[in-house]
């Protein structure tokens, strides 16, 4: 008993300032593997031969595939026009910073995908004394980690609510593009600002984020398709030029919170995310 206690005195003396990021209060249920290996299993049986272009989210630390769909890459961002920004609540990609899986979640796209894999302060996660992105499927805290996605179309359009935004009357299969930043939450006010980071303006007649993070890594840029997990056991069929940064910014959870209160999105809460595409027959190859 004696010697219990004087373990468990050292561990409390020596517990680290810095701890593991990603720790979530909506941990909730996971399913299990087999759950995941059916939806799998279904969205290969349900693409099999029918001539699908690459799919997304994928591991962008292996740029390998077998899809043989081409098609154009879409310009630079600065030459479209952003047309929708959201997140997803953990990393839909793998890779770089963000590789620590969140587990299975509830099946249906909440509490699974990739978390920050680094380490936070223990001041950097201090509880918020109120809820952020409330919903249904839970809430952001300090520590969490957000994927955003930025979509520019070649569209004539202006920003707005869902990827519709994106097409017109007058071009509804536009060119698309969505750069991707992943995010850690702190709370911290001397963080980056989401304000600021998703601040829109007109920058050579176009529709732009002004703020989009431009010191997190060369982004990995590959071919694919829309995400969500309403595409876990179906193929979305719309074309997608990808940049993904691999860095992790730190940002204001704060800041957040008041993106959410009010945006040109009607954004209100995080996404869910795709199970990563993992079948090569879904996954395009390095263009290099």
């Amino acid at each position: 008993m004696i010697n219990k206690t004087r373990v468990l005195c050292a561990t409390a003396v020596l517990f680290p300032l810095l701890v593991n990021a990603g720790t979530t209060q909506d941990a909730g249920h996971n399913v299990s593997d087999k759950v995941i290996e059916k939806q799998r299993a279904e969205l290969a049986t349900n693409t099999q031969g029918k001539g699908y272009g690459p799919q997304s989210p994928r591991d962008i630390d292996t740029i390998q595939g077998n899809n043989k769909r081409i098609f154009g890459e879409a310009p630079d961002y600065t030459e479209m026009n952003l047309c929708n920004i959201h997140f997803h609540k953990n990393a839909e990609h793998k890779g770089g910073e963000f590789t620590k899986y969140a587990g299975n979640g509830d099946g249906h796209g909440y509490q699974s995908g990739y978390q920050y894999s680094g380490k936070l302060s223990k001041n950097e996660l201090t509880p918020l004394k109120n809820e952020v992105g409330a919903s249904k499927h839970g809430s952001l805290y300090p520590g969490d980690t957000i994927e955003v996605h930025y979509v520019h179309s070649t569209a004539q359009v202006s920003p707005g609510a869902t990827l519709g935004a994106c097409l017109s009357e007058a071009n509804s299969n536009p060119q698309l593009r969505v750069e991707t930043q992943v995010f850690v939450l702190v709370n911290d006010t001397k963080a980056m600002s989401f304000m600021e980071l998703t601040k829109l303006g007109m920058k050579n007649g176009l529709n732009q984020a002004l703020n989009i993070p431009s010191n997190t890594g060369e982004p990995v840029e590959y071919e694919g398709s829309t995400t969500g997990p309403g595409y876990n056991e179906k193929a979305s069929p719309l074309q997608v030029s990808w940049s993904v940064r691999p860095k992790v910014m730190k940002v204001d959870i704060n800041t957040v919170g008041k993106w959410l209160e009010g945006n040109a999105f009607d954004e209100d809460h995080a996404h869910g995310v795709r199970n990563l595409v993992i079948n090569p027959d879904l996954l395009s190859a390095d263009s290099d």
